[in-house]
């Protein structure tokens, strides 16, 4: 068999089985019976199971950030180069949501793998998101374009509450859906994504307000003397 068909098929087995069972009850084993090759070749493509896992989420999350940036790049372009706060919270949370939600969308093995992903905190998966952040300093950095009075912190706050937002919609839809008894509609994709940006445009531009607003510059001032005087 030739090499690019074995790779590819290990890769289709165990991106299939991590996505119906999890990353902890899937062994290679399961994965070569599955591919229909030997445990040699994953040892040959991959050298671990965490090397293939690792193999998995780069190339699903590579796809991910094109479609993030070239949203992003969109956006400024329509903008002149500065794109509006919503426009670029939506090119940073869409593609994800588009990819992980909708009755289409849900069934398939890559959506599937992406939201096991989210859910179970691997060390392979986890060290990539720690490791890969520079396409988010692109937003970070339209961001500040659109909100140059915002505070550099709140920037990178605000980016992370809504990926915090996105991801957990992701991963609790069932949740939502029983909370909310069935009123919270999670396969209406777009309507998700607006509740989204709108949410984390609404914490990005309250925190510009505050740190532009002089009564209530004056107020933490005269609170942090007030703090200061009583620690004297």
């Amino acid at each position: 068999m030739p090499s690019d068909r074995t790779r590819a098929l290990i890769l289709d087995a165990a991106e299939r089985l991590y996505a119906e069972r999890g990353f902890g009850d899937v062994t290679l084993r399961d994965i070569v019976a599955s591919a229909g090759v030997n445990l040699a070749a994953v040892n040959y493509h991959f050298g671990s199971k965490d090397e293939l896992i690792a193999e998995l989420f780069v190339t699903r999350g590579i796809a991910t950030n094109r479609e993030r940036l070239a949203e992003l790049k969109a956006a400024e372009l329509a903008g002149g180069g500065r794109a509006d706060v919503k426009a670029v919270l939506r090119a940073l949370v869409g593609p994800t949501l588009r990819a992980c939600l909708g009755p289409e969308t849900e069934r398939s093995t890559a959506s599937r793998f992406m939201i096991r992903a989210s859910i179970e905190s691997v060390p392979p998966i986890r060290r990539i998101k720690n490791r890969e952040v520079d396409h988010l300093r692109k937003f970070a950095g339209a961001l500040h374009r659109a909100l140059p009075d915002c505070d550099e912190a709140d920037i990178y706050w605000g980016l992370h509450f809504a990926l915090a937002m996105a991801h957990q919609t992701t991963r609790d839809t069932e949740r939502l859906a029983k909370l909310s008894e069935g009123k919270c509609n999670v396969d209406d994709v777009e309507a998700v994504i607006d509740r989204i940006v709108d949410a984390a445009a609404m914490t990005l531009t309250t925190r510009t307000g505050a740190s532009t607003n002089p009564a209530r510059n004056d107020a933490k001032t005269m609170a942090a003397r007030r703090t200061e005087k009583l620690k004297g």
